[in-house]
């Protein structure tokens, strides 16, 4: 399924893309790095997306973590700290889009059981529900296995996620 943004504001880059950093359809993209939006997709629900810069290698799923300030984000791996967001494309350098905060989302995940809590791992992106401290994501939960909805990925219900060192 596809989330279809419903706020109002004209020009909104699709939800599951990435554009170049300065431009969207090939003009002036209306959004700024920390906008967010309401989306809504049939079987999913709502959920609420930001806007952000993409790096290098990412990947559909992988959560991050993102500095406003900076204007950075970067694939989440133990020991970060900072507000986390899950990619909804592949945004690469050079490119920006939309980063889930809160809602249920496809989250790259190793073997994980439903209702279990979610850990950053070594591997850059991937979480799991083994219990490591400091490393455990506030505001996200696991809600199917992996393999829900595909190989690779578990949906984990969101709620403005970050990584405080907690665990």
């Amino acid at each position: 399924m596809a989330y279809v943004i419903h706020s109002h504001q004209l020009g909104a880059p699709p939800i599951a893309s990435s554009l170049p950093a300065s431009t969207a359809a090939g003009r002036s993209s209306p959004y700024k790095y920390g906008d967010i939006v309401k989306a809504v997709d049939p079987v999913l629900g709502v959920g609420e997306f930001i806007y952000l810069p993409g790096l290098a290698l990412t990947a559909i799923g992988e959560l991050v973590i993102y500095d406003l300030n900076a204007g950075t984000t970067k694939r989440a791996v133990a020991s970060d700290r900072g507000p986390c967001a899950v990619a909804m494309a592949a945004n690469v350098a050079n490119q920006s889009g939309w980063y889930q905060i809160s809602g249920l989302a496809a989250i790259k995940a190793g073997t994980v059981a439903a209702g279990g809590a979610v850990y950053v791992t070594a591997t850059a992106g991937t979480v799991d529900d083994a219990v490591v401290a400091t490393d455990k994501v506030d505001g996200a939960r696991f809600k199917t296995a992996d393999g829900t909805p595909s190989a690779g990925l578990a949906y984990a219900m969101l709620e403005r996620p970050c990584l405080n060192g907690n665990g």
